[in-house]
């Protein structure tokens, strides 16, 4: 086992004894691919890391040996382009087995990967590529992506190769084809070349809402704060099957697919799907006997649309959900279909896990748990005092100044202006609302500036959007503040309907009920719409501040 290289207790009685005594040890040189997939391999040779499987009736699976042979030729090939320490290189590699193996050769490295999505269009490339000086670009076989990087290529000046991977096309290296060519065999790095913990390993570009994308960056320790991620909230097991449902260019793979998983020696099951298809996703969790699953709840309710019932998912010990709130109509119909409360997680692109139901907490409907132990949480009212019981603060990592947390962000690249203004203090303010209940749970309340002002009212999206997910017509929604000539703003609801539902006034009128009798009458929204889909950040987080636009924006 490699966890107690770095931790120095694993096991714990409560909730309270972890809370309070919880330490990584993190020393002062550390390498994911040297020391946790070539470790791996050299204590136990035959150990699985990854069973990857996609639409098309392909499997592969692959030891950590493997990974570590094939990691050492694609570091030999990078190193054959000029690509050393702290230079930045762009995966768009969907859930492509690949991917791991480029990950662990950058990191073996030290050169700095960006994770990136398919939907990234021309001007995102563009964008992504100047700003972080990108040097090369790893894509897969999908002519939207290689369009959109071709397009791209001449524009972005530190750009100098690109790569694709399952397929030979002419104007681009053939990533198969030329690691083939390198020795499987790679020295460590030693002297300037090594990397210490506080190396710039990974650069992930915020997807807000407004304004153009951040570059979040985390440091050669970041895959330790994981460790509690993986084994402590998704309570993957050794040598079983977990799976999260990420793509690859999104912080939520190296929560679910990677960094904490490896280090706990799970196999981290590589589903590499065409598009999200309830049923097909169903089918791969029953045939191959998933021990741990983590999804968005997104995910969950359409999961939900199909006939559960006639897949086996007995072996799943643990279901996890993150990426957005967790409804309690969500929570209760999984645990009706399989007798286990579904554990949310709480935390941003900027950190780990950071409140989780762990696995001595008793998961409450609706709550985001409670805080990891390697951050200081608490809420904060305006004054910037802590809140009481109760009370709706903005949540907030406090004494960062004292004691940087293992696993939270370093800061924003080349920016450290941003990077003075929002971590250069005491605090790290998150930006989102919640209270705490009497028993220490967490209750998500809304980003800051999605909270609606009506009437005097105070009225947090999360609640009123969980009352309308009951309702069985309604798959998704989001909720969102509307001008209102009298009121200020009144509470709007954009739905999305579940099949056989069709728009009437007889069902809008239905639905407002169905929210004044679920919670408080005066959250019901007064206005209701119906949409096929609602607008989403390419993570796939709800553009609420869109939404808004267009309604502000409409003729009076």
């Amino acid at each position: 086992m490699l966890l107690d290289r770095y931790l120095p207790r694993i096991e714990f009685d409560s909730y309270e004894d972890f809370k309070e005594n919880f330490t990584i040890n993190v020393p002062e040189y550390f390498n994911f691919g040297f020391d946790i997939v070539d470790e791996w391999a050299k204590q136990e040779p035959e150990k699985q890391a990854l069973l990857w499987c996609n639409d098309h009736g392909e499997e592969i699976r692959f030891t950590f040996t493997d990974i570590k042979r094939l990691s050492n030729r694609v570091a030999n090939y990078f190193k054959s382009l000029g690509i050393q320490k702290g230079d930045v290189v762009m995966l768009i590699l969907r859930r492509r087995w690949e991917y791991w193996v480029c990950a662990v050769a950058l990191h073996k490295l030290g050169a700095v990967l960006i994770p990136g999505s398919l939907q990234l269009t021309k001007k995102d490339i563009v964008y992504r590529g100047n700003a972080a000086g990108v040097k090369a670009i790893v894509c897969v076989n999908d002519d939207f992506v290689m369009a959109q990087v071709d397009a791209a290529f001449p524009e972005i000046e530190s750009l100098k190769t690109k790569i694709m991977v399952a397929e030979k096309r002419e104007g681009w290296a053939y990533l198969e084809e030329e690691m083939e060519k390198f020795s499987d065999e790679l020295e460590r790095p030693t002297g300037e070349e090594a990397t210490k913990s506080t190396d710039l390993m990974l650069i992930y570009f915020t997807s807000g809402t407004t304004g153009m994308p951040k570059m979040v960056m985390h440091n050669c320790s970041h895959p330790l704060g994981h460790i509690i991620t993986a084994k402590y909230w998704q309570q993957v097991q050794e040598n079983k099957l977990h799976m999260s449902v990420s793509d690859s260019g999104w912080a939520k793979f190296g929560w679910g697919k990677i960094y904490g998983q490896w280090i706990c020696g799970a196999v981290i099951f590589g589903y590499d799907m065409d598009k999200f298809v309830p049923k097909n996703l169903l089918e791969k969790m029953s045939h191959y006997k998933l021990t741990t699953f983590c999804a968005p709840p997104t995910m969950y309710r359409f999961m939900l649309q199909e006939d559960m019932t006639k897949y086996d998912l007995s072996s799943i010990q643990n279901f996890c959900n993150a990426g957005e709130p967790l409804n309690p109509e969500v929570f209760r119909k999984i645990y009706e279909l399989t007798g286990l409360k579904m554990r949310e997680g709480f935390g941003q692109t900027e950190g780990p896990v950071l409140l989780a139901n762990f696995k001595w907490i008793d998961p409450q409907p609706g709550s985001m748990g409670k805080p990891s132990p390697l951050f200081n949480i608490h809420l904060l009212n305006a004054e910037g005092a802590y809140c009481d019981d109760g009370d709706e603060g903005t949540i907030a990592v406090c004494g960062i100044d004292e004691n940087y947390p293992v696993g939270l962000f370093r800061g924003y690249y080349k920016n450290p202006e941003l990077t003075e203004q929002v971590i250069g203090g005491k605090n790290y303010d998150l930006g989102d609302m919640a209270w705490r209940d009497s028993d220490g749970y967490y209750w998500f309340v809304g980003r800051n500036d999605d909270v609606i002002k009506c009437s005097g009212y105070r009225i947090g999206p999360f609640e009123v959007e969980s009352a309308l997910i009951e309702h069985p017509a309604v798959v998704e929604c989001a909720i969102t503040a509307a001008p209102d000539p009298i009121r200020g703003q009144v509470v709007k609801a954009t739905v999305v309907l579940a099949g056989g539902y069709t728009p009437s006034d007889e069902l809008t009128k239905e639905l407002q009920n169905h929210v004044k009798r679920v919670t408080a009458p005066y959250k019901y929204p007064r206005i209701i719409e119906y949409v096929e889909e609602l607008p989403k950040t390419l993570g796939g987080k709800i553009k609420r501040a869109e939404i808004r636009k267009t309604d502000a924006d409409a003729p009076k």
